[in-house]
């Protein structure tokens, strides 16, 4: 099932399905260590006529963010019971506590009494085995602990009585028949059971009177920490203070961070303006704060593959911080940086993809080839990027004065590399391609090493490394020329990749049409209006078009991955939501005028219409359904977005400039016209 509404704050990560019940608490690191890995975590309402939980049919929701904030808003209806709940949610953006304000109101005429159960199903470290759960007299609190891993579920009233929870229950789950103990709630019981351990679960009980007509507030929380101490210490804050002003600053500080966008929105329509401040926050919940940029932290994809999205990709981490750059985020953008630098292979290279603590991530590119000779297991497009988006970063924050490290420790390694990763006749030499499923020369990585090339050149002009700037220059251009050879068809669009056929000793083309050969104009290889650029560009929008009542453009002719139909002809693949927005890229980076924007903005709104309702965007669409398919948000999505718009603005007010500034000079000739001609009478 698809996560949605993701809150945290670069230290805790909480994602809900499409129902609204808790699925994965990441801690210490955003993407590592999810101490609910999937198991469902309940929220119940229990009354005299019935018991419901949160996912129950009758209760009718509707699910958002509150005001483009990083706290939900989630109102539900159960008409039936004569009840209605709001629900925000938010994790404190100072401290790791996770917050949650329940409003329960009443809509009969007689005062009622309303049980809200709040349960937790942790899994420590990523599993069950060994947890312990505990209630704390002290903390009033269950406490769940193992190892430097602890937890703290804790509730009161608006007024704080000082007898919360009126009830509570622990125990085991998984085994034994047993299901948890949030089946203890149902019936307005529990069985306040002291202490568990081994596969463990607990439950919290809030007991609340609501009069006649009327509402009445509750407030839950769970306090994060690596020792008893911490959550001790969180406990005091969170009472001291009181949840509701934790929730509040945390509310304050998301609008102040939107407002640092240096983009002029006025220029969109509304729901377009919110649509790109919900992905500049969705991508901040994947950002961990040690500088991980996390593709996705979906554990439902764990069904599938026993593995997950949840690692840092460099490649989706440059483009995701050229996003975030280009809005003014540098000082968080700077933490990635610095994450790569770490990460540096001694070579000069890029692992496939590396784990949010910075340790190599799982990979499945082999270190040999067929033949048992050594093989690098990279993508070389990674590196590339990388040394891409620091140019940028550093230019767009105006610190390329203050860049002599990033050129010593990252810029010349890596370019060193990427100068040497090559052929006689100025190819790159093989690698995996951006899909990570095929070995060979491909375009995407071409351009994307002759953007890092001509980035890692003018970083060398600006430390006056003359030598290396002509190095970096030279090969970049041998780059292009070796593209113009070998990688262009003979009616004129350019190919995929290239594969080396080891019998006749050469490489072969591979026609697939694939949405990512858009990297040849983004990444400064060729210009937009070079006839063979407008030849592949119009190839893929005629020939990878879904064409469904869906739409959107597919990866590739044939795209394998969680494919659902065989019927290649109508549906080369699933829509891809960055597929999609990268012709938009095109669109707008070749529009000669205003009008020639308004493809790029149909497919924006393409884009938000094939959101969940929240604003999440998933990694693809189900063609026929347009369910979201695969991971769900995945941060390459929002970004795109984010990327794309920033360049329709641009754009646009040019367009507009332009356009007032021709108006005003020919104002001024008819003025001057007109005054000539009065004084000739």
């Amino acid at each position: 099932m698809a996560r949605d509404l993701p809150v945290g704050n670069g230290n805790v990560l909480v994602n809900f399905d499409t129902h609204y019940n808790m699925r994965d608490i990441y801690f210490p690191y955003v993407g590592q260590e999810n101490q609910a890995i999937d198991h469902l975590s309940h929220f119940g309402v229990w009354t005299a006529e019935d018991f419901m939980w949160i996912d129950h049919p009758e209760l009718k929701k509707k699910a958002g963010y509150l005001n483009d904030s990083m706290i939900t808003n989630v109102t539900a209806v159960h008409e039936r019971l004569g009840l209605k709940l709001l629900l925000r949610d938010g994790v404190d953006h100072q401290k790791d506590v996770f917050v949650r304000k329940v409003v329960v109101t009443n809509d009969w005429d007689r005062e009622r009494t309303v049980k809200l159960y709040f349960h937790l199903d942790l899994h420590l470290y990523g599993n069950g085995v060994g947890d312990t759960v505990y209630y704390d007299p002290d903390l009033r609190s269950l406490v769940f602990y193992k190892g430097h891993r602890y937890m703290s579920l804790s509730c009161r009233t608006a007024e704080g009585s000082g007898s919360e929870p009126s009830s509570f229950a622990i125990g085991q789950k998984g085994i034994h028949r047993l299901e948890g103990t949030w089946r203890d709630a149902e019936d307005g019981q529990l069985g306040c059971n002291p202490i568990a351990q081994g596969s463990v679960d607990g439950t919290i009980e809030l007991e609340l009177t609501v009069p006649a007509g009327g509402s009445k507030e509750a407030w839950f929380w769970i306090s994060f920490g690596r020792s008893y101490a911490e959550v001790k210490k969180l406990e005091a804050e969170v009472r001291s203070l009181t949840p509701h002003r934790l929730l509040q600053r945390t509310y304050n500080y998301w609008l102040e961070w939107l407002a640092s966008d240096r983009h002029d929105l006025s220029l969109l329509t509304a729901d377009m303006a919110s649509f790109y401040k919900r992905s500049l926050l969705i991508i901040r919940t994947n950002m961990d704060n040690r500088g991980a940029i996390v593709a996705a932290n979906d554990s439902d994809i764990l069904k599938f593959a026993r593995d997950t999205y949840s690692y840092m990709w460099p490649r989706d981490g440059a483009l995701i911080t050229h996003a975030l750059d280009r809005s003014g985020y540098h000082a968080l953008t700077r933490r990635f940086f610095n994450f790569c630098k770490n990460g540096l292979a001694e070579e000069g290279y890029l692992l496939h993809k590396y784990n949010p603590d910075g340790s190599a991530g799982s990979s499945w590119h082999p270190y040999i080839d067929e033949q048992g000779g050594k093989r690098l297991p990279i993508q070389e497009d990674e590196t590339a990027l990388v040394l891409y988006a620091l140019w940028h970063h550093h230019k767009l924050g105006g610190t390329l004065s203050e860049a002599g490290d990033d050129y010593k420790s990252f810029v010349i390694p890596a370019a060193d590399f990427l100068a040497a990763y090559m052929d006689a006749s100025g190819l790159v030499l093989p690698s995996y391609d951006l899909w990570e499923e095929r070995y060979g020369v491909h375009l995407y990585t071409a351009a994307a090493v002759y953007g890092g090339l001509q980035a890692a050149a003018m970083f060398a002009e600006q430390f006056r490394d003359k030598l290396r700037a002509i190095r970096y220059r030279d090969e970049a251009d041998k780059l292009k020329l070796a593209v113009e050879r070998s990688m262009v068809t003979e009616d004129g669009r350019f190919v995929r990749s290239l594969y080396w056929n080891a019998d006749r000793q050469t490489y072969e083309p591979d026609m697939t049409l694939d949405a990512s050969m858009y990297g040849v104009f983004d990444f400064g290889l060729f210009p937009v209006d070079d006839a063979r650029v407008v030849a592949t560009m119009k190839a893929i929008r005629d020939q990878l078009w879904v064409k469904t009542d869906v739409g959107g453009i597919a990866r590739y002719t044939n795209d394998y991955y969680h494919q659902v139909t065989r019927d290649v002809e109508n549906v080369p693949g699933n829509p891809w939501f960055i597929c999609t927005l990268w012709y938009a890229e095109y669109v707008i980076a070749a529009a000669k005028d205003e009008s020639g924007l308004k493809e790029a903005e149909e497919l924006l709104r393409w884009t938000m219409g094939h959101a969940l309702p929240s604003g999440v965007l998933a990694e693809q669409l189900h063609p026929f359904t347009g369910a979201p398919l695969s991971v769900s948000p995945l941060t390459w999505s929002h970004a795109s977005f984010v990327k794309v718009v920033q360049e329709y603005v641009s754009k646009l007010k040019w367009f507009r400039q332009h356009r007032r500034s021709r108006e005003d000079v020919s104002d001024a000739r008819l003025l001057a016209s007109s005054a000539t001609g009065g004084a000739a009478e």
